[in-house]
């Protein structure tokens, strides 16, 4: 290459340079995640929706409207759903819950009828199992905050009830205190990208004018337990407007859960000026606040496995080499006389790539684990740069099985193009392509199907229609199409790097030490090298099981917790076991094709 040329190219991409400069300064702003910005005038009515009950001791989300409480006047209706909202049990519908925009009040909602005995059985187990509400507010969780060991922390969602330190009676949480941040806009010089679920779209300057208002950028929440006299309340209708009520703190103030109460709910709301902008709106809930994050710790025992991965591999890479050129730099007549002599490594040349045992089910676990490799990467580069917002319920699992129905490709590439290599043939690929395609998805309908019948008998909202079913069983199809196609959020970026770096060195140097022993059998070795990474995966949730099985809320939770378990075990497999395979491959036809054999 001339010095003209290269000081052509300079000159070409400086001007590209410059380019880009004066059109980033002449182009207006774009958010991306989140909803379609919502703007509110004085006195307009917000209702907020409730999402399932969920808690931390157990795996069965139910639905809201499961407890006794009061109901919208014009009855419950759902909000649509996607198919991620669905796979995660998410139910959201309408509430009773009514906020008008810039007005302060205290309102009062409902007295139930006396609580039966099922009622009273029901809520009190809600609150033993630490079950949370989780309600929404233009689509922002209700956020409270508590003190805890001195320390304050924030939570999504406010409980059911709770039961004293003493234990004893249960008590319901009937009054909500809400204080809802805002923030006025006027207009500004930003387009914004909408992608949550109100649909996507962008504010043009014509919008603009029409979208004064006030924005809501945060939803905060204390919840109290208030026992309340139903005889004052006996003539009061929903939305009348009540007195203030402080939160008590003596138990005998407080709303019990028994047979034949008769339970009062109410709220206030108080609305607070804030200079949080929408964009910003979400970083109060993506922050941990209360839990120390040791930062520089975790940045050290990076950078320490790292350099001991390089370490790793220069040694093993100039062994190899050594070797190498050792058995290179020998002339024709020494090569001969070594021959005759060779022990280790070189001693296999000749059966290293024999087909090794069970070689269609090799190539079907390493086709399906380029799937699951490739979708985990894609995805998680996608959400390390900001285009999966925690706004978009479900948008990240939907993503991702649109992307592992795609990378169908890949998988039935790499299967048939691994078997054409052994067998040395292609004859055979068409079962090998569906085998391919059904391997992994197949094992995922069988474990949430059999899941899906024991939460049906839970009456959970973790329970997928059978439509939902039958949609798991086209992406099945579809992956088989696409499968034969070929043939006719930035700290977990950094640790899958980590893991694939990890996964390739062990899987590499095991293969290498095998070979030195003269054992040609490395290519299932190879594979469950790396592969054993979700050994550890199950014996952990096995441990939990055994030592934690308390913490679970009874047998249910347990099955569920194994079986979600089994499923990621099984991903993690087939994802690093691929990892180590195609290095240990590659590391073999290289090692091999630098030796001459006469």
């Amino acid at each position: 290459m001339t010095s003209k040329m290269i000081s052509k190219m300079k000159s070409s991409i400086y001007s590209a340079l410059v380019y880009v400069i004066l059109f980033t300064g002449i182009c207006n702003g774009f958010y991306l995640p989140g909803s379609y910005m919502h703007t509110y005038s004085t006195g307009e009515k917000i209702f907020a929706k409730v999402n399932s009950l969920t808690s931390i001791e157990t795996e069965l989300p139910f639905s809201y409207y499961s407890l006794p409480y009061c109901k919208p006047p014009g009855g419950i209706k759902k909000s649509a759903e996607n198919l991620g909202e669905l796979l995660m049990g998410d139910q959201i519908d309408n509430s009773p819950y009514r906020f008008r925009m810039n007005i302060n009040e205290s309102i009062y909602l409902c007295t139930t009828s006396p609580l039966n005995e099922q009622e009273v059985k029901l809520l009190k187990q809600r609150t033993r199992d630490l079950y949370q509400v989780n309600m929404i507010l233009d689509n922002l969780p209700a956020m409270r905050f508590a003190m805890q060991n001195g320390v304050k922390i924030q939570w999504t969602g406010f409980p059911v009830g709770y039961t004293p330190p003493q234990g004893g009676a249960d008590y319901i949480i009937n009054h909500l205190k809400f204080r809802v941040l805002v923030h006025e806009y006027e207009g500004s010089g930003v387009e914004i990208i909408g992608t949550g679920e109100e649909g996507m779209g962008v504010i043009s300057e014509a919008e603009k004018k029409t979208a004064s208002g006030f924005e809501i950028v945060g939803f905060e929440v204390v919840p109290c337990s208030v026992k309340h006299d139903p005889t004052a309340y006996s003539k009061l209708k929903m939305y009348d407007t009540i007195s203030t009520i402080n939160c008590p703190g003596d138990l005998e103030k407080s709303q019990i859960i028994r047979e034949q109460e008769r339970v009062s709910f109410t709220y206030e709301v108080e609305f607070v000026k804030s200079d949080i902008r929408w964009p910003s709106r979400w970083d109060a809930y993506l922050k941990m606040e209360g839990a120390r994050v040791h930062w520089f710790s975790i940045l050290n025992s990076l950078m320490v496995i790292f350099f001991l991965a390089g370490i790793v591999f220069v040694i093993f890479l100039r062994t190899v080499r050594r070797d190498l050129t050792r058995y290179e730099e020998l002339d024709k007549e020494a090569q001969a006389q070594m021959n005759e002599e060779l022990s280790g490594w070189k001693l296999v040349v000749g059966d290293v790539f024999r087909e090794p045992n069970c070689s269609k089910l090799l190539c079907v676990m390493v086709g399906d684990g380029v799937q699951i490799t490739g979708m985990a990467i894609v995805t998680i580069v996608f959400a390390a740069l900001g285009f999966m917002s925690p706004a978009s319920r479900g948008m990240l699992l939907t993503g991702m099985i649109l992307l592992y129905l795609f990378l169908g490709i890949a998988a039935g590439y790499v299967a048939v193009r691994l078997w054409r290599t052994i067998k040395g043939t292609s004859e055979g690929w068409r079962s090998l392509s569906w085998s391919a395609a059904c391997f992994f998805p197949g094992i995922v309908f069988v474990i949430l199907t059999t899941l899906n019948f024991i939460l049906w008998g839970s009456r959970s909202t973790g329970t997928l229609p059978f439509g939902t079913l039958f949609i798991e069983l086209f992406f099945i199809l579809s992956s088989i199409w696409l499968g034969r196609f070929y043939y006719v959020f930035g700290f977990l970026l950094v640790v899958l790097l980590l893991l694939v770096i990890v996964c390739a060195e062990v899987s590499v140097v095991l293969t290498y030490m095998h070979l030195c022993v003269e054992d040609w059998r490395w290519w299932w070795k190879a594979f469950f090298a790396s592969g054993s990474v979700a050994l550890y995966v199950f014996l952990y949730s096995i441990n939990y099981l055994v030592f934690d099985l308390r913490s679970l809320s009874g047998p249910v939770s347990a099955v569920l917790y194994l079986g979600y378990s089994s499923l990621m075990a099984i991903a993690i497999m087939l994802s690093t076991g691929t990892i180590g395979f195609l290095m240990s491959f590659y590391f073999v036809h290289y090692l091999f094709s630098s030796v001459k054999i006469d």
